[in-house]
């Protein structure tokens, strides 16, 4: 059956991009209502349907919007958490532009989210099971392709120059067990090169090294260092997740994805759909 959450969750925290102060709210919803995205400070406009057909950009996170001005960005977290956590319908509010960055993980959406707790409700929960394979491919070595399978599986690789990534390769299925010890916890990560650039283009006003890991190079500059093993890949698997869930739906498929990142997650959603032969809703 579908689920929501017991009672409001609120969680307060920086806009990565932004800098600006977020206040998030995520209250239950009724049967059938899905994951909707409300802006607190723009009243007058339409909720946001956290749909892969509402992203509007993907170059640094994923943002959903109507229109220029009613977006919500770097959803993709909190998206994974109620992917996994089996939560159907939410109403998420959102006092400007961006959800809260908090440490860069999942780790505090989901303890909120477990605390609160989940209801069961009287309506049936719809998958969306893949029938064939569809993959995407770019020309720089990133691709994502579902193949059929009975419950969600993630296989991901990537591979960086700096020795102390790598190559790092995360294969399992995605149960709350793991969710909860390998992939939550994961930080986003980023070269200290591409802090530089992002700042002088007026973008992550809010990022430090409490919301990131940063590598320079053959060192990272977080003192306290990774979390976890192949904490990179992990947090690669995090967003994938999340951004997946755009489909609408909990899908059963195995996820296969090399060197990728939102424009793939979003760009595969469209080509499974392109075609009811792709996919039956069960």
């Amino acid at each position: 059956m579908q689920q929501t959450l017991n009672k409001k969750v609120e969680i307060k925290g920086i806009g990565l991009h932004s800098g600006c102060d977020s206040f998030l709210v995520i209250e239950p919803a009724p049967e059938n209502f899905g994951i909707q995205f409300y802006r607190q400070d723009l009243p007058d406009e339409k909720p946001i349907r956290a749909l892969y057909s509402n992203v509007v950009d993907v170059r640094n996170c994923t943002c959903i919007g109507l229109s220029s001005q009613n977006i919500v960005c770097t959803i993709e977290h909190l998206m994974a958490t109620l992917s996994v956590l089996g939560v159907d319908n939410a109403k998420i509010s959102v006092n400007n532009p961006e959800i809260p960055i908090l440490d860069g993980s999942a780790k505090i959406f989901l303890e909120k989210i477990q605390e609160a707790g989940l209801k069961k409700q009287t309506a049936p929960r719809k998958y969306l099971k893949v029938k064939k394979e569809i993959s995407i491919n770019d020309d720089k070595g990133g691709s994502i392709k579902l193949l059929p399978a009975e419950k969600l599986h993630v296989c991901f690789e990537i591979e960086f120059p700096s020795k102390i990534v790598g190559h790092q390769k995360f294969d399992k299925e995605i149960t709350t067990e793991v969710f909860t010890k390998e992939i939550a916890p994961s930080r986003t990560f980023c070269e200290k090169y591409q802090v530089d650039y992002l700042k002088s283009i007026g973008l992550i006003k809010g990022g430090s090294l409490e919301n990131a890991i940063v590598l320079d190079g053959e060192k990272i500059l977080n003192k306290e260092g990774f979390r976890l093993q192949n904490e990179c890949v992990n947090h690669k698997v995090l967003d994938v997740i999340g951004d997946i869930y755009t489909s609408g739906y909990h899908i059963l498929a195995k996820i296969v994805a090399n060197k990728s990142g939102h424009y793939h997650n979003n760009e595969i959603l469209k080509e499974l759909f392109r075609s009811k032969d792709n996919y039956e809703i069960l």
